[in-house]
């Protein structure tokens, strides 16, 4: 296993630079560029996501506006412009320096929030963490078990109406529901038990230790029960199904004729086999949690995470942060990605990578 590791650890950085190289030459061959975003909002023209609902029309009436800015800017403008952003080198040139700055963990300085993407990734972190593993961990504890229950009552009333009621929750956008959740807990129509947005009161500070814990737990009830309601179907179904698999197996029929009661058989011999597929899981699922699932519940709740950070850049072509935190997300994932395979081989010591 420990050659198996060294491996996968030194495939981390190639795999990262196939990324980040792909990305790159993506994201900037593609047309709309920040030089162009900043010189459209400097001719009047509005570059925001509700854009494009409005059509040319729109476009030609601020075109036709009595305003300077509208009547197009020179050639030393846009100059100007790409020198500043870096865009008067030839791309070979930008590419390179990325990969050294980033092999140095350099991600540069945000083109419009005038702080590093370091800081800003760091300030943003904990929103997103706090978010994401609490609800992968209370997804886990929920699914689990009633997949589990889901197998050994394959077919029954509560199997039929527990489905009938996890297809309902799954169905619901995740919006729709933090909205839900808002106008009848949040102060929207009926009940104001819950705050309506942030992770912390204004006086956080200001609190004692256990102030601190029930204000941040009051906070954050609403945006985890959005994600819970939102994740829990798959892993559930997942589980159920991998558990009747198991439970249909031959080595399970020969445990029941030595005597074994359902619960030995269930625990001691089912549980480890079925629980692999569950583990693998594990990683796109927290990934998932962390950085893009969150994102609408970051919008509801007004809650400055990494999704609400990742959407503001790509929408302003902020390229240091959009580059920054995809650098991150894929380095993470591979790392969560080598956990799951280390938690496979601990879970069943007959399986071995390093004969893969």
């Amino acid at each position: 296993m420990r050659n198996y590791i060294i491996k996968r650890l030194l495939l981390i950085p190639l795999t990262l630079l196939g990324i980040m190289t792909i990305n790159f030459f993506i994201i900037q061959l593609a047309p709309g560029g920040p030089v162009e975003h900043i010189m459209a909002k400097m001719e009047g023209i509005n570059t925001d996501a509700t854009a494009q609902i409005t059509g040319s029309a729109q476009m030609n009436m601020e075109k036709n506006s009595s305003y300077q800015g509208s009547q197009g800017l020179s050639d030393d403008i846009r100059l100007e412009l790409e020198k500043q952003f870096g865009f008067d080198k030839p791309i070979h040139q930008r590419y390179f320096k990325m990969i050294k700055d980033y092999a140095m963990f350099d991600f540069g300085k945000s083109y419009y929030k005038d702080k590093t993407v370091i800081d800003l990734i760091t300030e943003r972190m904990p929103v997103s963490i706090s978010l994401g593993l609490w609800s992968t961990l209370i997804i886990y504890l929920i699914a689990i078990p009633l997949g589990i229950k889901k197998a050994v009552n394959d077919g029954s009333k509560m199997d039929i109406w527990s489905s009938f009621t996890i297809i309902l929750g799954s169905a619901i956008p995740v919006f729709l529901f933090a909205v839900f959740l808002i106008v009848f807990f949040a102060g929207g129509t009926y009940f104001q038990w819950f705050p309506l947005r942030g992770l912390t009161s204004d006086n956080f500070a200001e609190l004692s230790t256990l102030g601190k814990i029930k204000d941040y737990f009051w906070h954050i009830t609403l945006p985890v029960l959005t994600m819970v309601i939102g994740g829990f179907a798959s892993l559930t179904i997942l589980t159920k199904n991998s558990f009747l698999d198991e439970i249909n197996k031959q080595y399970v029929l020969t445990a029941k004729a030595k005597g074994l009661t359902q619960k030995q058989v269930l625990y001691g011999h089912v549980f480890r086999n079925a629980m692999l597929i569950v583990i693998a899981g594990f990683p796109s699922l927290l990934i998932k949690m962390l950085f893009t699932g969150a994102l609408l519940v970051e919008i509801v709740f007004s809650l400055n995470g990494l999704g609400l950070l990742g959407y503001e850049a790509i929408m302003s072509r902020d390229y240091p942060i959009i580059f920054g935190s995809l650098y991150i997300f894929a380095l993470l994932g591979l790392i969560l990605k080598l956990i799951s395979d280390i938690t496979y081989s601990l879970v069943d010591p007959r399986i071995n990578f390093e004969k893969m």
